[in-house]
């Protein structure tokens, strides 16, 4: 896999979180008006960045109401 731009696993917590929030907030703009290329290139970067915030926080805090269960009582 080629990894355009800073390789996630070298990124401090702070710059990934800041990655993380900027590619999710430009998510439907990438769908919408992006090329093909453009998409899945947001994808991809957006996997690859993923990953490395889930190894990095395997036990992070899960907000009960995001699982299932939670969601059925709402």
């Amino acid at each position: 896999m080629t990894t355009m731009g800073i390789d996630p696993a070298q990124l401090e917590d702070d710059d990934l979180l800041r990655e993380l929030r900027q590619l999710h907030a430009t998510r439907t703009d990438a769908l919408l008006h992006g090329s093909a290329a453009a998409f899945a290139r947001h994808t991809s970067r957006t996997n690859e960045l993923e990953t490395e915030y889930l190894r990095r926080y395997p036990e992070r805090d899960v907000d009960p109401g995001r699982l299932r269960d939670g969601a059925r009582r709402r």
